[in-house]
């Protein structure tokens, strides 16, 4: 048997993607998971994770005493794991930064298993080859096979997130009063980075409304945009930003036809639970490995331009002003997408 620790300290998609690798290392033993207080409440009822380490590196465990103080917890996880039979313990570092590393060193992991392009890399004992070509679950997935040339199949790159009753009953007072034969079409308008928010929601919220009701989803600094979306549409829009869990959201997007959404978290959201899946590419490509993974999905971007993609993540502003990666692509062309992947999946 094995105790495994995955160490994911990243974005919440980044939480998702790793899910995959979580429940191919659950079929060897018990695994412990790091992650932050934001992306956490994701694995909650996982039924792969053993247990679940909060690293809250830029609050309460900040600094060189609280990377300390969080070893020290991992290293009591690990020798606890060993008095219960389990004869190896391996650290996979789906974060790849030196803090990371240092903290599975620091917490007894003598196997260090991470990519051979992240910072840490000098403290892994096994450096994995980062495949560009390669879905980020794939390569997250990667990290824990034994044969360097296995592919995984599709059922095994499957996000995994697990709503329960609470999150049930949450999405059932929100939608109380609205009529569910009528299909749902969840809009996702935000994200962290500027430039990857598509400006044409409204316009598209008006095109959907003549046959679906849509719902805004999103944290509740997405608002103003949930509002710009209603003031569009009328009645056939419900805002929920702000208003779920990120498991509730998953609940939500579960009952929804489909999903548009930004290259932004809620796609994996969607990934995890099903949900036909648009995604609009500007600043970045799906080709960097983080587009849809629900089947019948589909990524919609502006081809032949020069400048794209211009970032792995989007830049806070355009960098030759014009941003026109977002500013051509049009609603009727993201509703004919929509309407392509309804079909698909209907």
């Amino acid at each position: 048997m094995q105790f495994s620790l995955v160490v994911q300290t990243s974005f919440l998609g980044d939480v998702v993607l790793t899910t995959p690798l979580i429940a191919e290392l659950a079929t060897r033993g018990p695994v412990q998971v790091v992650a932050t207080p934001g992306g956490a409440p994701l694995l909650a009822r996982n039924p792969d994770v053993a247990g679940i380490t909060v690293y809250d590196k830029r609050g309460a465990a900040r600094g060189v005493g609280g990377l300390a103080n969080v070893a020290a917890a991992l290293n009591a996880a690990r020798v606890r794991a060993a008095s219960e039979g389990a004869a190896d313990s391996v650290a996979y570092m789906a974060q790849g930064s030196v803090r990371s590393a240092a903290l599975a060193r620091m917490a007894g992991f003598r196997a260090r298993i991470g990519f051979n392009t992240s910072a840490g890399r000098w403290l892994y004992t096994r450096r994995v080859p980062y495949r560009d070509d390669r879905h980020h679950a794939e390569r997250l997935w990667s990290l824990a096979a034994t044969d360097p040339t296995a592919v995984p199949t599709p059922e095994q790159l499957r996000p995994r997130l697990f709503p329960g009753g609470a999150e049930r009953e949450a999405v059932d007072r929100l939608l109380a009063g609205r009529d569910e034969r009528v299909p749902f079409v969840a809009l996702a308008p935000g994200s962290v980075w500027a430039t990857k928010r598509w400006p044409f929601y409204p316009e598209l919220a008006c095109l959907l409304a003549t046959e679906a009701q849509v719902v805004v989803v999103g944290a509740k600094d997405d608002a103003p945009l949930a509002r710009e979306i209603a003031r569009a549409a009328g009645d056939r829009v419900l805002d929920a930003t702000g208003q779920l869990s990120l498991l509730g959201s998953a609940e939500l997007l579960r009952r929804c036809a489909a999903l548009v959404t930004n290259d932004s978290a809620p796609q994996h959201l969607a990934s995890a639970v099903g949900t036909p899946t648009v995604t609009v590419f500007g600043p970045t490509v799906a080709e960097f490995g983080f587009g849809p993974l629900a089947p019948h999905s589909t990524t919609v971007g502006m081809t032949g331009l020069d400048c794209r993609p211009c970032d792995r993540h989007g830049p806070t502003r355009c960098p030759l002003g014009h941003w026109r990666c977002m500013r051509e692509l049009t609603a009727s062309a993201v509703a004919e997408a929509v309407a392509k992947v309804r079909a698909e999946g209907a």
